[in-house]
């Protein structure tokens, strides 16, 4: 089946066709800064994937969507020579709530629901929702599916995902931790598993999701049990410009202050913070590092900062875990940064995950899963390259061969045309 997998952010726009009976990713594009005048996107294609370069000044995420399917059928180099070629399309949705406990075929009966999910995170799930109409109107009988950050976080117990607040909030309101970035540790789980030659449902995991947005996971017999971030994206370990967690006097404290109003104090955590609140010059970890090695104060302490909280997190699923069998580096951060992984190592190898400095130094070709820590480290620690995308096209495959397999004509009315934007 062939797969146009949509992940869309407040500002990006990541997106692949895939081939799913083959496994096999045939183009890829990014689009950078979106709503600026300096915005971009790349598109390339298989086998050399060269990338090309397109203007997208001023055109919001979803319609830069629709330019990159303008390009797909115009470009020589294509693997579509027109729209219905694409069979289904897998959107990537930050948060689900407590509406969607797994991955859904987008129909008139939960688009609603859909779109009561974009407060749960405002910087990606509207930028996402306004895709699939956009989509809808221009393949209205191509089957889309939503899979959810949040879905793999619904096997959370109580104790880990309420919050000590008046129970009324969470009845009323649906307060409660949901999680994200799901698919990733997913995936990055059943990868440990497979390096590890062991059933996923025999191991104890933590996944650290390690990227300019970072979340760490306890994955108990192949099931989350607690992660980091929260309610929104926004809480759990530092992350490129989101604060993580903090003091909650500190928002109210800050808003009296300064006179700040609710949207502007949002923007601050999300926008203006960690890496780049204290490093003052940039959130991509490649700047910070090289800066800190030059000698910048305020560079090296946003690195330990980064570290310890890191440290911390993993430190504290590990007490809660029945047993850790190995810890799981994935996404840019965690899968490129040596540097990083060694730091952060150095201050667990008394908790028994020794990192082997030789094997964690040979980064590879890129996609190489390994293992770096010592041979004889009681807690294995693992290098796994993130596909969500694939994980991603995989689950809209299956659910669209379902439903196609009970129906074989399910497309052509499962989302009438008047009901999309109900």
């Amino acid at each position: 089946m062939l797969v146009l997998v949509v992940n869309a952010g407040s500002s990006s726009l990541k997106c692949q066709l895939i081939e799913t009976d083959g496994k096999i990713c045939l183009m890829k594009s990014l689009a950078e800064r979106v709503g600026t005048e300096e915005a971009t996107m790349s598109v390339s294609f298989s086998p050399d994937f060269s990338k090309q370069r397109f203007s997208m000044t001023n055109l919001t995420v979803a319609q830069c969507l629709a330019k990159l399917l303008d390009i797909l059928v115009a470009e020589p180099d294509s693997p579509i020579r027109g729209l219905k070629d694409i069979e289904a399309i897998g959107n990537r949705i930050v948060a689900g709530g407590e509406y969607f406990s797994s991955s859904v075929i987008i129909d008139q009966n939960n688009i609603g629901d859909l779109k009561k999910c974009e407060e749960l995170a405002p910087l990606h799930n509207p930028a996402a929702d306004e895709c699939i109409l956009m989509m809808h109107e221009m393949l209205p009988h191509t089957p889309q599916v939503a899979v959810f950050d949040t879905a793999f976080h619904a096997t959370m117990p109580p104790k880990a995902y309420m919050y000590p607040i008046p129970m009324r909030y969470y009845k009323d309101y649906h307060i409660r931790r949901y999680g994200a970035h799901g698919t990733s540790h997913r995936y990055a789980a059943q990868q440990a598993a497979n390096l590890l030659d062991r059933p996923l449902s025999d191991l104890g995991l933590i996944t650290c999701h390690l990227g300019n947005g970072a979340s760490i996971t306890a994955v108990n017999h192949g099931k989350s049990i607690d992660t980091s971030m929260g309610f929104t994206p926004l809480a759990g370990v530092m992350m490129g410009t989101r604060s993580g967690t903090i003091d909650p006097a500190i928002v109210s404290y800050i808003m009296r202050r300064d006179n700040v109003d609710y949207d502007e104090m949002d923007r601050i955590l999300n926008k203006e913070s960690g890496m780049l609140g204290i490093a003052g010059f940039s959130s991509d970890m490649r700047d910070i590092l090289q800066a800190a090695s030059d000698g910048d104060e305020n560079a090296q302490l946003a690195v330990e900062m980064y570290i310890y909280r890191i440290q911390k997190k993993i430190g504290s699923y590990y007490a809660v875990m029945t047993r850790t069998d190995a810890v799981v580096m994935t996404a840019g951060i965690g899968e490129n940064s040596a540097e990083l992984r060694e730091r952060i190592f150095a201050g667990l190898a008394h908790m028994g995950m020794i990192l082997d400095k030789e094997k964690n130094q040979v980064i590879g070709d890129i996609g190489i899963n390994r293992v770096v820590s010592i041979d004889d480290s009681p807690i294995k620690i693992c290098v796994v390259t993130t596909d969500e995308e694939m994980r991603i096209a995989r689950e809209t495959d299956a659910l669209v061969f379902v439903a196609t397999m009970a129906n074989p004509d399910f497309a052509k009315d499962y989302w009438p045309q008047e009901s999309a934007n109900d």
